[in-house]
């Protein structure tokens, strides 16, 4: 039997979830948590079982084993939690484990649990953890709540009216503020506050923040600076050497960006999206053996891993067709079909497919291909840039010149801005031996965008908004990934909205346009300033 002693406010009223594979271990944290005046307490012996909890509920506290068997470990959990907002800066997650290895120790920094406590276990310890945890976070309770709603505004402000008061968590909120500020595209403000850190002492996130502010500004040479100082003074700060890394391959320098990138591996060795990053790198510098590496390395690491992803079998999969090993190219490519039930992961491995056959010089295999995928395909212009470009390629080089056509032109009116990805189509028509073919094309397919787009920006000024609007909107029927048609309809949404008060259907237009646009460029300097006029419109 358990007795309760001294319990605390802290602890009383809170839901409570222990994860860990040894029912004596839930047993004694759970017995500890009455002790302390917890009630409301949950246990899962794996992950599927911790992952559907926190699909269902929401909890103030995880103490999570780090090594849960097969399948997903401890951070792995935490990790994907905070991928699907499942937990949130209001949870307190104690990742409790017999693992002292370095790579557990950088992973646990990645993924940023609250603490981080070494079996054996006693009471007085929890206790003591638990406590200046909970303290820390029975603030971010409002500030929680507003980022889970993306009011911008509203989590700048609540955080200001934190740190006016004796905080035990400052440097948390200074980060939930530039972090916010960064989002809503406010870098000087965020510069501002990176500043006044740096001028009390030298705090690697503060100078960090500050790289990024210089890189999101165009400022290169400063932004590789500060990451260069940061890196220096803290060999470790995994975060400056993605950010140096980033730096380097924006200025062209694609080797000194690979040699980052190889450092920060080694220094965090499971982490799957640095791993999948290296081989993308060494894939753009033709680095085949270095990329083909990674890549394995990438889908053995994700396997229980929400970064999980087909780029890495995809990818792999080119590789190994550029470096001429066809027969693994054709097994990845079966692989990822049987691992990823996604229509769009399947029509691109088949894209691939065909253009393995094509390298290898099976020509019948890859005629076969293309006219099958012609057929399935056709202008769908709903599919990412890089498979249709592909797509294009294959069936230019089976001589499938309607498809290619027909394939181009979507890839053109999505993306008729995008010069780099124009000039690609292009070289490929001019590799097919149809010289000035594939300028004609895309001076047509641009053309007709931007008379469509110019409509609808006339329309908005001579204030027939409605009509601006549905115009917008069957324009991003057609063309669905298209960044300055979902930008012009979002504006004219909000000014529609200024005119006439807020409206549900035009506040989930503008939202999912600017969802839209910040994924298929999350650089985008404009989803922050639209989320911000979206939140004063949204009160």
């Amino acid at each position: 039997m358990y007795e309760v002693r001294d319990s605390t406010p802290l602890f009383v009223g809170k839901n409570y979830l222990i994860v860990d594979d040894f029912q004596g271990m839930r047993s004694m944290m759970r017995d500890m948590l009455r002790m302390f005046g917890g009630k409301n307490i949950d246990t899962a012996t794996n992950a599927n079982e911790a992952i559907a909890f926190l699909e269902k509920n929401r909890y103030d506290v995880v103490l999570c084993d780090y090594n849960l068997g097969a399948g997903k470990n401890g951070l792995q959990i935490l990790e994907e939690g905070k991928h699907r907002n499942l937990i949130g800066l209001a949870t307190a997650w104690l990742i409790i484990t017999a693992e002292k290895t370095s790579d557990l120790v950088f992973g646990a920094a990645e993924h940023m649990p609250d603490d981080y406590i070494i079996k054996p276990v006693n009471e007085a310890t929890m206790r003591s953890r638990l406590e200046k945890v909970l303290a820390r976070k029975a603030a971010l309770v409002d500030v929680e709540q507003a980022v889970r709603a993306k009011n911008h505004a509203l989590t700048v402000a609540l955080c200001d009216r934190l740190l006016a008061a004796p905080q035990t968590n400052t440097a948390e909120l200074l980060r939930i503020k530039t972090s916010t500020l960064m989002t809503m595209g406010h870098y000087d403000l965020a510069k501002q506050v990176f500043g006044q850190i740096l001028a009390k002492r030298d705090v690697p996130w503060a100078k960090t923040g500050l790289g990024k502010v210089a890189f999101l500004k165009g400022e290169m040479e400063q932004a590789q600076q500060l990451f260069r100082e940061v890196i220096r003074a803290n060999p470790a700060y995994l975060e400056a050497h993605d950010w140096l890394a980033r730096t380097y391959e924006n200025q062209g320098n694609l080797d000194e960006a690979q040699n980052v990138l190889a450092r920060s591996v080694e220094l965090s060795p499971t982490s799957v999206v640095r791993q999948r990053n290296l081989g993308e790198m060494a894939q753009k510098r033709g680095d085949l053996d270095t990329a083909a590496t990674a890549f394995r390395k990438t889908i053995k690491l994700g396997e229980h891993s929400i970064h999980k992803a087909p780029s890495a079998y995809l990818n792999l999969a080119k590789v190994c067709a550029d470096n001429g090993i066809p027969s693994e190219a054709l097994q990845v490519l079966k692989n990822v079909s049987q691992e990823f039930e996604n229509h769009e992961v399947r029509l691109h491995a088949k894209v691939l497919e065909g253009t393995v056959y094509t390298k290898s010089g099976d020509h019948n295999n890859a005629l076969k291909l293309s006219r099958e995928l012609a057929s399935v395909i056709g202008a769908d212009s709903d599919l990412p840039a890089s498979v249709m470009l592909e797509a294009t390629q294959l069936f230019l080089s089976t001589g499938n010149k309607e498809a290619a056509d027909s394939m181009a032109q979507a890839l053109v009116k999505n993306n008729h801005e995008n010069a780099a990805l124009l000039g690609q189509v292009g070289e490929l028509y001019d590799q097919a031996g149809m010289h000035g073919k594939g300028e004609e094309l895309i001076t047509k397919s641009r053309q007709e965008v931007v008379e469509s787009n110019n409509r609808a920006v006339l329309l908005a000024k001579e204030g027939k908004l409605d009509e601006a609007i549905q115009l917008l909107r069957e324009a991003r029927t057609l063309l669905p990934n298209n960044k300055r048609i979902m930008i012009n309809l979002a504006n004219v949404s909000v000014l529609s909205m200024r005119q006439n008060g807020a409206n549900d259907e035009l506040m989930q237009i503008a939202r999912d346009c600017l969802a839209r646009v910040a994924e298929i460029d999350p650089q985008d300097k404009w989803c922050g300033q639209a989320q911000a006029a979206l939140d004063a419109l949204a009160g």
